[in-house]
């Protein structure tokens, strides 16, 4: 029997894992046959500390220094542009203040990024302290720590039924079968499943399909400089990725846990919107995806013991914020399960916990 068993091989799979890792025996169980392969692997990460509810930037901050430290650093330069149009004047305001940017002047904007349209783009807010995640680096470290410290990950195990025993858990999966002290769910957009299985009361996890289209880089320009864009109120975003501009219509469409693909029409809609504030038309799609960001009904992270079973362990609802909050959030985990103090603020351990959930 091991000490924890992890389902979901996921960045909150897997950073749980290394933490982990350093308390016991630790197998991680994932479906796939990759680390990563739905919302972790699909995500354009990027590190922006005010981005989420304040137990989310409260992570963010945790998180700051694993990202840009250890290992020698998973962070690149990037920073981040708002640019808005006649008639969204409140939404630009709004996310200004939000994201705690400045406003610059639109030929500045312009200037960094060539693309922009002046005759159309009215308002533009920048700051630099917004830098790219290197997710399959990060992965691949947590990866490595695990797997360091003698934990094992398990690909192609799917799980099919999961026994409450005397002293912990029997899981059984497509690959064969385990016994453990404790279980950390980390199922992503499975994760209520994975709790029905387990005879757990859900937490009301929903995922929402979030598309991406890559773009050959507008203009033949070199866009490896230019910052992370996005309109007012997040209806649209681009962002440069190895030569290539990729453009999200950021949408939220609830669906069902499933291996998500773009939906061709809500694609277009995006792009048009971003079309609606640069020069050159999308003339070509490379290729196209979505992927999955699941979140609990008050968009907060979920992590801690279940309160109907002290030998459950919820880690999921990373919603957007999965990969850079996950320092902070695996360390918390580890923290609980423990049972040593957090370095995060008692409120915000609170605000996390599964038990938020008890009527």
């Amino acid at each position: 029997m091991i000490d924890f068993l992890i389902i979901g091989g996921g960045i909150a799979g897997i950073s749980a894992a290394a933490r982990l890792s350093h308390l016991g025996g630790v197998t991680v169980l994932e479906a796939e046959h990759g680390l990563g392969y739905h919302a972790s692997g699909r995500s354009a990460a990027m590190f922006e500390e005010t981005y989420g509810r304040p137990s989310t930037i409260a992570l963010n901050r945790a998180s700051k220094a694993y990202h840009r430290d250890a290992n020698g650093g998973v962070l690149r330069d990037r920073g981040l542009m708002l640019v808005g149009t006649n008639g969204n004047e409140d939404a630009f305001a709004h996310d200004l203040a939000t994201m705690a940017m400045h406003p610059i002047p639109v030929a500045e904007a312009c200037a960094m990024v060539p693309i922009l349209d002046p005759a159309r783009v009215t308002q533009a807010g920048y700051h630099a302290e917004a830098w790219d995640i290197d997710t399959d680096l990060l992965i691949q470290n947590f990866a490595r720590e695990a797997r360091g410290n003698g934990g094992t990950i398990q690909l192609n195990a799917r799980v099919t039924n999961i026994h409450r025993t005397a002293t912990g858990w029997t899981v059984d999966t497509s690959a064969g079968r385990h016994d453990a002290k404790l279980l950390i769910n980390a199922a992503g957009a499975w994760a209520d499943h994975i709790a029905h299985l387990a005879g757990v009361a859900p937490v009301r996890l929903q995922p929402y399909r979030r598309s991406m289209a890559r773009l050959p880089a507008p203009g033949d320009h070199d866009v490896a400089t230019w910052p992370m864009l996005f309109g007012p109120g997040e209806t649209w975003y681009a962002k440069p990725d190895a030569g290539k501009l990729l453009v999200s219509p950021a949408d939220e469409d609830p669906v069902e846990p499933h291996d998500a693909w773009a939906d061709d029409m809500i694609l277009a809609e995006g792009l048009a919107r971003y079309e609606a504030h640069v020069t050159e038309p999308v003339t070509r799609v490379e290729t196209s995806w979505a992927g999955l960001r699941t979140f609990a009904p008050d968009r907060q992270l979920v992590i801690g013991f279940a309160p109907d079973d002290p030998q459950f362990f919820w880690l999921a609802g990373q919603g957007g914020y999965g990969m850079q909050t996950s320092p902070a959030a695996s360390q918390l985990a580890a923290d609980l399960v423990a049972g040593r103090p957090s370095g995060l603020a008692a409120d915000t351990v609170t605000q996390l916990s599964p038990a938020r959930f008890v009527p």
